[in-house]
């Protein structure tokens, strides 16, 4: 693979690495949801969750702050995509979220994992919206 050529998309246009950043995201997510998993029902040590937890908000928050400097971008498809798989995805930690109130988690460990299935809900549907509109035909910014 030529340098360059994964952050350029098919029509020329060099974009941020939103789905690599995206992806990232996730992991912290994920490793710091095992850990919880693996120390539940027993007393659970924070300090790795909590690091994992903000270290992947200020990629999220990199990754959105990246995106919303491009320009030419098929921003309505990406808003289109982004709106209906976020619908689902807050669905989908809104249930977790009963799950773990019904199951009697700790306070503690309650917050980290809704902040945890927030990252969820709103980077996997940024990973999908960007994924589908990037192989659009670019469309103007959005009005701010």
């Amino acid at each position: 693979m030529v340098t360059g050529e994964a952050d350029a998309s098919p029509s020329g246009r060099r974009l941020p690495p939103v789905a690599e950043v995206a992806v990232g995201t996730m992991i912290l997510v994920v490793i710091g949801g095992v850990y919880i998993a693996a120390h539940l029902p027993r007393h659970v040590p924070l300090g790795l969750p909590i690091g994992l937890v903000v270290a992947a908000g200020v990629l999220l928050v990199a990754n959105v702050l990246a995106l919303s400097r491009v320009r030419a971008f098929a921003w309505d498809t990406f808003f289109l995509v982004g709106k209906w798989s976020l619908l689902g995805y807050a669905a989908i930690a809104g249930m977790l979220v009963y799950v773990f109130i019904r199951n009697d988690t700790p306070g503690d460990v309650l917050a980290l994992l809704i902040a945890m299935l927030v990252i969820f809900a709103a980077d996997i549907p940024l990973l999908f919206a960007f994924s589908v509109a990037r192989y659009q035909p670019a469309s103007r910014a959005p009005e701010r």
